[in-house]
C-alpha cells in the first residue's frame, strides 16, 4: 500500500534543461484537458487549419457515395458511412445517392421492420429508385394490406421497365389479387408477362410458356409455349454459369448439385427445371422482397389471415388476398401456388417426391373449374393445377 512518505514511489529522474521544458509543456497540456469536460475534436497542431476532407467538393463526395450505394452488399455497408460524420450523413441522404441504391442495400429484414425502415424505403422510392418502389410496393400490398398504394408503387417501377415488378403485376392480374374472382384480367397478365420476359425475367418467360401451352389468357399454341419453356431453361443455365464460372461443363461440378443455404432444409436432392435435361444446378436466390414476405408471415405463424394460404413455393412468399385465390395441385390437393412458374419450380425442387394422389379433396371441390389441362400431369411432368 502506498503511503505519504513516498517510499513506494519511483525516484525522480533528473533531466536536462530541454527535457524540463518538454515535461512542463506536457503537464500544462494535460492540465488543460483535465479541466475541460469535452475532448478536443482536432489535435492542437490542426487547430485553425482546414481539414483535407472538408476541402473536397460536394460533387466528388456525392460521386463516391453513389458508387458505394450502387455496390453495397448489405444495408449496414451504407449505414456505417452515414453515422461517420455529419457531412456524410447529409450527403448520403441526397436523392442522387438514394436513387442508385442497389437491391442488396435495400434488403430490409422482416424482424427489423420499423417506421424508420418504412420511411427510408419511402425516401428511396420518392428519389426514383425502382428497386425501392418494387420492394415497398410488395410490402404494402401483401404485408400491410395497403393494396392501392402498393400496386401504384409496383406500377411506378414497371413503367421504368423493372422486370420483377412487371411479373408481380401479372400475377396480381392472373389471380385478381386484392379484389374478387371477377377482377381477373388474363389478357393483361399475359401482356405483362410478355414484357417482363422480353426484359429477361426467367419466371415470366416460363409463365408465358405455360399460358401458351394451356391457352390461358391467350390463344393456345403448344409448340410456341414449349419453345418458351426451353428458352427459359437455357436462360436459367446461362445465369448460373455467369454467376459461377467455375461450374463449367468441363469441370463436371454442375452435374452434382449441392443445395444453396436457403434450400438445404428441403427434402430430397431436387433442383430446378434443367434436371429434365440431365443438368443439376442450384436454385436461384429469391428477390429480397420475396424473402421479406416469407420472413414476415413466418414470424406471424405462416398464416396472413384466417382461411388464407401462402404460396407453397418457398422462394415466393406471396399470400392469398382472399379465400381460394391460388390454385392447388390436382393430384394431392395439399399444395397451392400463385402461378404456374412457382408450381413448376417447386415440383422439381420438392413436391415431386412428396406428391401423393388423394381423392377426398376432389369430392369437396366438385364445383371447382379445372385448368386447360383438365388436371393430372401435363406434358412437362408437372402436376397440373385446378381452381380452388
Amino acid at each position: 500500500m502506498r503511503t505519504r512518505r513516498g517510499l513506494c514511489y519511483p525516484k525522480l529522474h533528473m533531466c536536462g534543461e530541454n527535457d524540463n521544458i518538454a515535461v512542463k509543456r506536457r503537464v500544462e497540456f494535460g492540465t488543460e484537458q483535465m479541466g475541460c469536460r469535452k475532448r478536443l475534436k482536432v489535435s492542437p497542431e490542426m487547430a485553425g487549419k482546414c481539414d483535407f476532407f472538408d476541402a473536397l467538393p460536394d460533387d466528388l463526395v456525392l460521386s463516391i457515395l453513389c458508387k458505394l450505394s450502387s455496390t453495397a452488399g448489405s444495408p449496414t455497408d451504407f449505414t456505417n458511412v452515414l453515422i461517420t460524420c455529419k457531412r456524410l450523413n447529409g450527403l448520403g441522404l441526397h436523392s442522387l445517392v438514394l436513387s442508385n441504391a442497389s437491391r442488396k442495400m435495400l434488403a430490409v429484414k422482416a424482424k427489423h421492420w420499423s417506421e424508420s425502415a418504412h420511411r427510408f424505403l419511402k425516401f428511396c422510392a420518392d428519389s426514383g429508385n425502382v428497386e425501392a418502389c418494387y420492394t415497398l410496393g410488395m410490402i404494402r400490398f401483401y404485408c400491410l394490406q395497403n393494396r392501392g398504394s402498393g400496386a401504384s408503387l409496383m406500377a411506378k417501377a414497371a413503367i421504368s421497365s423493372h422486370a420483377p415488378a412487371l411479373y408481380s403485376l401479372a400475377v396480381i392480374q392472373f389471380n385478381g389479387s386484392g379484389g374478387s374472382k371477377n377482377d381477373k384480367d388474363l389478357r393483361a397478365g399475359v401482356a405483362l408477362c410478355a414484357r417482363a420476359a422480353f426484359l429477361g425475367h426467367i419466371d415470366a418467360l416460363r409463365e408465358l410458356g405455360h399460358c401458351l401451352q394451356d391457352g390461358y389468357g391467350v390463344k393456345q399454341n403448344i409448340a410456341e409455349g414449349r419453345r418458351f419453356l426451353v428458352q427459359a431453361n437455357a436462360r436459367e443455365l446461362a445465369a448460373v454459369l455467369a454467376a459461377t464460372p467455375s461450374a463449367a461443363p468441363a469441370s463436371g461440378s454442375w452435374l452434382t448439385w449441392n443445395p444453396v443455404e436457403h434450400h438445404r432444409h428441403l427434402i430430397g436432392t431436387g433442383c430446378p427445371l434443367l434436371s429434365d435435361f440431365g443438368c443439376n444446378i442450384p436454385a436461384p436466390e429469391p428477390h429480397p422482397a420475396s424473402r421479406f414476405l416469407s420472413e414476415w408471415f413466418s414470424i406471424r405463424g405462416e398464416n396472413p389471415c384466417p382461411g388464407l394460404r401462402l404460396c407453397s413455393h418457398l422462394g415466393c412468399g406471396r399470400p392469398e388476398t382472399r379465400r381460394h385465390e391460388f390454385r392447388r395441385c390436382s393430384a394431392c390437393g395439399a399444395v397451392n401456388y400463385c402461378s404456374r412458374a412457382c408450381q413448376a419450380l417447386d415440383w422439381k425442387l420438392r413436391h415431386k417426391v412428396e406428391c401423393a394422389p388423394v381423392e377426398r379433396w376432389a369430392e369437396e371441390g366438385g364445383e371447382n373449374e379445372p385448368n386447360g389441362n383438365g388436371g393430372g400431369v401435363d406434358g412437362n411432368g408437372y402436376e397440373a393445377m385446378v381452381e380452388s
